[in-house]
């Protein structure tokens, strides 16, 4: 599908854009929703905290290690086609999962929720990018990070009203509806867009060494976390992890266009440097959201609800400026606006460094809404800087790696910061130290942005169609 020009958005576009929406609000709310409806599940099927904990493990688990393959799908067979296919897995197994009679169905129903996810977010990026011209890219980038983080913040309100007012499956009930409008939506409003190639091979050796890779990943900073990151265990699967990424990367370069991750996408400077930012800058926000409400609960004594409630301020302008943020990519370009966000981030988590025992709550609310700001700068612009850094035929694998990175950067963020705040001598001793690190994380993620995004590398008028070397090399032999 072509993107239209430059201009007001008609109907159709529009009604497609809410389509895609609802899409990404249902994977980022399911993230967040459950986790004040671990105690219930566990009341309710009978089961410990650790089985329930793998309901919200296994999908994100899953999530993670697909999204790649799912971006490389979408922009092979389609985008609308894979789209339409994540949903209907999503729409089944949430359907499943909210009648599953024991924590063992539940967990699967879960971890199959997350294949349909990982198709349909990297296809919804793709869409959203080929609906909007080129000149309005920026809004693309903050619409979907936008709906993400109003996603991400309601999602823990919504799932204790329902969990408080019907039960806890209600959550994965509620999905259904909304997942089958959007399908409805899509059907009619969305044209199908793919890349302009005749390979359609699979590249199956490729998925399955990243996805092994991922998995050890994972697995290992997940478990290392709680047995300790030097038992042979932990290690054995971070050596697995090891081999599994190098062979990959070897294979890769043998598979050509065939290839999950093609050369082009490996060599460009610009997207390797937003995938390596985001995979530092996602331990930070990751980091924020874990421990924020530790010490509400543990040091100001509030209840699980109300910690989550007092989230809202970081939540709330993460969303908002993640609207704002596409606008301003548009007018002043990536550089500006992605070294905006990164300096929000680290001055945000170098303020929270400053916390004592005996800070009140209200004491911290202008540095979670400094770093708020900077979470939803930064993602939507350099997720937008990121996919447009590649031909268009990239775009929905573009964005798979980069959520992957961010996946993958706060399991890491989170296994740091853990293990530094499990050392300290108090638990608010070692939320300073673990977020003072955090924000020179920071400072190095802004560091790089400055030095490789190109100073203006947008303008406010259309650009001309972004072509890839390998498709540059097509045009002149052609010539």
């Amino acid at each position: 599908m072509t993107a239209p020009t430059s201009g007001g958005l008609d109907r159709g576009t529009k009604v497609a854009l809410v389509a895609m929406s609802l899409g990404v609000f249902l994977i980022a709310n399911d993230f967040t929703a459950l986790a004040v409806a671990i105690p219930n599940i566990e009341h309710d099927l009978d089961t410990s905290l650790t089985s329930a904990q793998w309901v919200i493990n296994a999908y994100a688990l899953v999530f993670g290690v697909l999204i790649v393959t799912g971006g490389r799908f979408a922009d092979l067979f389609g985008r609308k086609r894979i789209f339409m296919i994540g949903a209907a897995l999503f729409a089944a197994f949430s359907l499943l999962s909210g009648l599953a009679p024991d924590v063992h169905l539940l967990i699967a129903g879960r971890a199959l929720m997350g294949v349909g996810g990982a198709m349909m977010w990297p296809a919804i990026l793709g869409m959203v990018y080929a609906l909007l011209p080129d000149d309005k890219a920026g809004l693309a980038g903050g619409l979907i990070l936008g709906i993400a983080g109003f996603g991400n913040a309601v999602g823990p309100m919504l799932g204790g009203i329902l969990t408080d007012e019907l039960s806890w499956r209600w959550v994965f009930f509620l999905n259904v509806p909304v997942a089958l409008f959007a399908m409805w939506v899509t059907h009619r409003h969305v044209d199908e867009s793919r890349a302009d190639s005749d390979v359609r091979k699979v590249d199956y050796l490729g998925i399955a060494l990243v996805s092994t890779g991922a998995v050890a990943v994972l697995l290992a900073l997940d478990e290392g976390s709680s047995i300790g990151f030097g038992d042979p265990e932990i290690l054995g699967l971070f050596a697995i992890a090891i081999v599994a990424f190098v062979a990959f990367f070897v294979t890769e370069r043998r598979q050509g266009e065939a290839a999950l991750v093609p050369s082009d996408v490996l060599r460009n400077r610009l997207f390797a440097a937003c995938a390596l930012t985001v995979l530092i800058m996602s331990a930070i926000f990751f980091a924020a959201l874990l421990y924020l409400p530790q010490f509400f609960e543990k040091i100001l004594g509030y209840s699980a609800l109300r910690a989550g409630v007092a989230l809202v301020p970081m939540m709330g302008v993460f969303a908002v400026m993640s609207f704002v943020a596409g606008h301003l990519y548009d007018r002043l370009g990536s550089r500006i606006v992605v070294s905006t966000g990164a300096a929000a981030l680290a001055l945000g988590m170098l303020m929270l460094s400053l916390l004592e025992e005996d800070s009140s709550y209200w004491a911290l609310v202008p540095a979670m809404m400094v770093l708020g700001a900077g979470v939803g700068t930064f993602y939507s612009s350099v997720t937008t800087t990121a996919v447009t850094a590649l031909d268009p035929s990239r775009s929905s694998l573009a964005g798979g790696i980069v959520y992957m990175c961010q996946i993958g950067g706060g399991a890491i963020g989170l296994g740091l910061n853990t293990a530094i705040v499990a050392s300290a001598s108090s638990l608010t001793g070692g939320i300073q130290v673990a977020f003072a690190i955090d924000g020179v994380l920071a400072l190095i993620g802004l560091g790089i942005m400055l030095i490789v995004v190109p100073a203006r590398e947008r303008s406010t008028t259309a650009t001309p169609t972004r072509v890839a070397p390998h498709l540059r090399h097509r045009h002149r032999a052609n010539a």
